[in-house]
């Protein structure tokens, strides 16, 4: 029963990712962290080895549904391993102190696409600049370091800023890939050996697989300003809850 409970929680965590762009790993981290007592680094690696063929399997989805820009997911691919394998390597050193700081940016940039959601005009689609590069740096870095975050960084920065939604959630997915590589890849170089986890990685795999082109093809289909309002109070809702539970009031 252990091992469906671990496929419920990573279909579901995969069906908010692929629709929404974000909150599969902070999804799976938070339950693993309360549920299993797994420490920061190996709860992110666990995250992480299990979303390398989720993953994969979204952003093929994405791609057939032309839900990817190529140019943005170049931009974003590369500097984000980068900022990946560093996270990975600071993480194994500090653990989870950068936990709150993670958490208050994303409850800011949560209230900007609510705001920019309920604007009875919508700003047009604006094209990726230089700033994509430290965007996906951080991005990896912090994923790496918070057990998710990639989606949630990366996505609502990219929408608060004006950018297309569902292009900007397809491409974010597609980048997510190599990113989880190079962050699974330092995780096993610096840490301990965590292949005793490995029913807890294929309940989430086998959960992640089978909600990525169901949720790839939702995203496609979903409107506009009710797929931004959702994305907003997602990330406001999940990063006060960490907030709230960093400081015990939980």
């Amino acid at each position: 029963m252990e091992f469906f409970l671990y496929i419920l929680i990573g279909f579901a965590a995969q069906m908010i990712d692929g629709t929404m762009g974000m909150a599969y790993g902070v999804s799976c981290r938070s339950f693993l962290r309360a549920a299993a007592g797994l420490p920061p680094a190996v709860a992110s690696a666990v995250v992480h080895c299990a979303e390398i063929p989720i993953s994969l399997i979204s952003g093929i989805s994405h791609w057939k549904l032309r839900n990817v820009d190529r140019r943005l997911l170049l931009r974003l691919m590369l500097p984000g391993a980068l900022g990946g394998v560093f996270g990975a390597w600071l993480l194994t050193n500090i653990g989870d102190t950068l936990e709150p700081l993670i958490d208050v940016y994303l409850v800011v940039m949560g209230i900007i696409i609510l705001v920019k959601a309920l604007r009875q005009r919508q700003p047009r689609p604006r094209q990726a600049g230089a700033y994509v590069y430290p965007l996906g740096f951080c991005g990896g870095f912090l994923d790496a370091v918070g057990g998710g975050g990639w989606g949630p960084v990366v996505t609502s920065t990219m929408v608060a800023t004006g950018h297309d939604v569902k292009k900007t959630i397809g491409t974010v997915n597609m980048a997510e890939f190599l990113v989880t590589v190079a962050q699974t890849t330092a995780f096993a170089v610096l840490m301990v050996e965590f292949t005793q986890y490995l029913y807890i990685i294929g309940g989430l795999l086998i959960g992640g697989m089978l909600a990525a082109p169901l949720a790839a093809s939702l995203c496609k289909k979903l409107p506009l300003r009710p797929l931004m309002v959702l994305i907003g109070c997602l990330i406001v809702i999940l990063n006060l809850y960490n907030l709230l539970a960093w400081t015990g009031r939980l």
